[in-house]
């Protein structure tokens, strides 16, 4: 069912290896034209706007914007006790993960009364972002909802498209991770005039704008993330799923099989690689795909993206062309199923996050691992980080300086500045230690 791609036998550039990889196209620029109207329609006339597209796209008019708080209470009360339980446990566990990457502000002394303090600040208002297309995100909640808390942000508001099966309010699974949570404004519009009324607002209809818009979406979401960004923050612009596995020949091919096919369940452009210095272990695992995809209730959308451009087997010569293909490729999740796996998992430069040996599957850390599941996409993890605490922050120096601090830097910050031709910002300093001459004393002069 995978497509093969063979590198055995050749030492491929970096810039080879991007090609040759298996990549999905996902053109945010070919969309743009199409989202842009609807941003700015929802600038122009807020939530009105917003719900006229919600009933165009989705074929549902929601009561209001804002859910009534009876909703999510009522979404709590007839929440399954056991769907309950996970959703608790799972917030448990990313909570302690996430409060631990909080820094510490700390301070530079840089001479005797000379200091920059380092300060971490959260981000007044953030706007998060849950789909709620092919499948339902209760755990996009708790990873959009938990880091912006943990980070001190106060003012949060999650953001769901409006479901016609739901009294046009976004799913109930939703409504009630986010009350477990504790956030009480939760607006039921959804795709990219979920977006734009984030970072615009209505004042008329009591909806504040938002300073950071986080979370996954589909290509229109994406779209409408990249138009607004300026106005706001964002976290990334988010593709499809996509998991590679790097493994070698001790590697349990069912395993590889499930974890491949758990992926493809999210979406038909989702991806899934698996690389591997084994074309037994290829071949059985292909096999296994084969025998197993049709007795998940997703196998059309399973088929579909295993089938894809985007999927596939990368064979390689050895263990160390394959961390290479992996660090090319960039997964944004990265499974490691290779004798020593902890030991080749720290040699990996560019992934998402990576899972270490057979029993940390990318579905562990979908729920309930701890990290965060909002993760960078398309190669993006060479540069990009997943949604975490440090996303809600903004570090600021403060600093502080006394007179004798300053007199003993002046007269390099004066040489610098005349450097640069600004001398105004030399004589900011000269000012505190000797009479300058002003307009009205060069003219006497």
């Amino acid at each position: 069912m995978l497509n093969v791609i063979d590198l055995r036998g050749r030492t491929p550039s970096t810039s080879e290896l991007r090609r040759a990889l298996p990549r999905g196209g996902t053109d945010v620029n070919a969309v743009l034209p199409t989202v842009a109207p609807i941003v700015d329609a929802v600038r122009d006339r807020g939530a009105a706007a917003a719900l006229e597209y919600g009933q165009q796209f989705d074929a549902v008019t929601p009561a209001s914007v804002r859910v009534p708080a009876e909703v999510i209470q009522g979404a709590v009360d007839t929440l399954d006790p056991e769907v309950r339980t996970a959703l608790e446990e799972a917030i448990a566990r990313v909570r302690s993960v996430h409060a631990e990457q909080k820094p510490a502000s700390h301070t530079t002394t840089l001479a005797d009364g000379a200091t920059v303090t380092e300060v971490f600040l959260p981000i007044d208002r953030v706007g998060l972002y849950v789909p709620g297309g092919k499948a339902v995100y209760p755990s996009s909640v708790i990873m959009n909802v938990v880091p912006a808390q943990e980070a001190g942000c106060t003012s949060l508001v999650v953001a769901s498209p409006p479901q016609a099966d739901h009294d046009g309010w976004p799913h109930p699974t939703i409504l009630a991770a986010c009350a477990l949570l504790g956030v009480d404004e939760v607006w039921a519009v959804g795709g990219a005039q979920a977006v734009a009324l984030l970072a615009y607002g209505d004042d008329e209809a009591g909806l504040d704008p938002v300073d950071i818009v986080t979370g996954p979406g589909n290509i229109f979401v994406t779209a409408a993330k990249r138009l607004v960004q300026g106005v706001v923050g964002i976290d990334a612009e988010a593709g499809p799923s996509e998991i590679a596995i790097l493994a070698d020949a001790t590697a349990d091919p069912v395993y590889l099989a499930y974890d491949l096919i758990s992926q493809a369940e999210h979406d038909d452009l989702a991806a899934s690689v698996l690389i591997t210095d084994s074309p037994e272990l290829a071949e059985t695992v292909d096999r296994e795909i084969d025998a197993r995809y049709t007795v998940t209730r997703n196998a059309d959308r399973v088929a579909g993206a295993l089938s894809g451009r985007q999927s596939g087997i990368v064979l390689v010569d050895d263990l160390e062309q394959g961390i290479a293909t992996a660090d090319a490729y960039a997964a944004e999740h990265l499974e490691i199923h290779t004798d020593n796996a902890r030991e080749v998992a720290e040699r990996i430069r560019h992934a998402g996050a990576i899972f270490v040996g057979a029993y940390s599957p990318v579905p562990l850390g979908d729920y309930a691992a701890g990290s965060n599941h909002v993760l960078p996409t398309s190669g993006t993890a060479r540069f990009s980080a997943g949604l975490s605490t440090h996303t809600f922050l903004r570090p600021v120096n403060l600093i502080e300086y006394d007179r004798v601090a300053l007199k003993e830097i002046g007269r390099h910050v004066i040489a610098l500045a005349d450097a640069e031709d600004l001398p105004a910002h030399g004589e900011s300093i000269r000012a505190r230690f000797e009479s300058m001459p002003t307009d009205d004393a060069s003219r006497e002069a």
